[in-house]
Parts: structure tokens; sequence; C-alpha cells
């Protein structure tokens, strides 16, 4: 007999999860195919308009369902938790999106292309936005501590521990050797490659406007997270 706490959602979550999981990885796998056959940037919309309404769906289902299932712990009123969520979150996003994240090739007005950059903040990491979303699911899941987020960490987690694995054989396959070099000298690990004397953190290269432009994005979403919840709320997923 099913639990009474497992509600339908945990399932309709993993299934959302998984469904945005083969669009937009199998959208990076296909991309050397798409852009011999439709162009660089063709397949950037394409590849935009796929997985953009699927982030915006589970945004919506993971906003209106937090709470549901079973309530494993509830620390919201400890003093200092909140605060230390938002530092999480803060961090999380620096990671998420880092400098190396070129909004002109996203939206296709430069020419989109593939990059091996070893400089920034993947000196710290080779797999930023892996970590960035760990550290996401962590503060979030500490924060509402219900089943559902649980659920839906560890399926945001799955996703982006195979996006490395992922991602390392795509650039492999496109590098070959230099990628090869640039994997011995930086890390999946935050910092095992500067702890171990195979990279070295030049702060320099952090003083960039899309840093900046991260730090103004958490004071907006920090503003108008409450209004974000209250219009989610109003669409029914």
């Amino acid at each position: 007999m099913q639990p009474t706490w497992l509600t339908l959602s945990h399932f309709v979550m993993l299934g959302l999860l998984f469904g945005f999981a083969i669009v937009h990885s199998g959208g990076a796998a296909l991309r050397p195919w798409a852009e011999k056959y439709i162009g660089c940037r063709l397949y950037r919309i394409l590849f935009a308009f796929t997985s953009l309404p699927l982030v915006v769906i589970l945004i919506i289902y993971f906003f209106n369902h937090r709470y549901d299932g079973l309530q494993l712990w509830y620390i919201q009123s400890v003093p200092g938790v909140q605060q230390f969520v938002w530092v999480l979150s803060a961090i999380s996003f620096l990671f998420l999106y880092p400098a190396t994240f070129n909004l002109l090739e996203v939206a296709a007005i430069q020419k989109p292309q593939v990059h091996l950059y070893e400089t920034g903040i993947i000196r710290i990491t080779r797999h930023p936005q892996m970590v960035g979303q760990i550290i996401w699911c962590v503060a979030h899941t500490l924060w509402l501590g219900t089943s559902f987020t649980l659920v839906t960490s560890i399926g945001l987690v799955l996703h982006h521990l195979f996006g490395v694995w992922h991602g390392d054989r795509r650039l492999s396959d496109r590098y070959g050797e230099a990628f090869v070099q640039v994997k011995q000298r930086t890390s999946i690990m935050p910092f095992a490659a500067v702890l171990d004397g195979r990279q070295l953190i030049l702060w320099q290269e952090f003083l960039r406007p899309a840093y900046l432009g991260v730090a103004v994005f958490v004071l907006l979403l920090w503003w108008s997270h409450p209004v974000l919840l209250a219009a989610t709320a109003q669409i029914k997923l």
C-alpha cells in the first residue's frame, strides 16, 4: 500500500526532470550534427525553444508543490537559518552562471560556439553548474525539509552528475588532446586542483561584468521572491 504522504506530485516531478534531461542532454549530444546541417544560430534557437519552456514548467511546478509529501524536518524558525540559506543560494548562482556564460552567444546574436575554458571559476571546478546545482539543492532542501523537495533535489543532482560525464565526453570528442591537458590541470571537485598544485586562482579573472550581473540578479531574486511565489500560485500545474 502506498504511503499517504507519497503524493502523485513526487512522480510527476521525476517525470518532468527526466523529460528535461532527455531534451537538454539529447539536444547537446546532437549539436555537432545539427550545426552541420542547419547552422549554429538556428540550432541554438531550436535548443532554447525546446529547453526553456520545460524549465519554466519545472520552476512553476516546484514552487506550487514544494511543501508536498512528508515534512522531514522544519528549521525555518531557527535563528540564522534563513540567512545561511540565502548565502548558500547566492554562492550557488555564482557557480551556476559563471563569467564564461556568454549571453550574446546564448541569444545567437554572436555565433554560438563550444569553448574550452580554463580561467575564472573553471580554475575552481571544471563543472561549475554541477557544483552550483548541488549547493542550491542543499540550501532549498534544508529550508523546506519536505520529501518532495528532497526527491526534486536528488533528480537535479543526478542529472548534473550525468552532465559531468556527458560534457567531458563531448569536449573530448571535439578537442581531443587539448581537452585531455585541460582535464589534467582542472578538477571536478571544487578547489581540488588548487590544493594539489595543479591550478592557481587568479582573482583578477573574477573582476568581470558577468559576476556583477550575477550579484544584481541575486538581489533582484531576493526582492522578487514573494512576488514569484504569489504569481506561480495562480498557475495550476
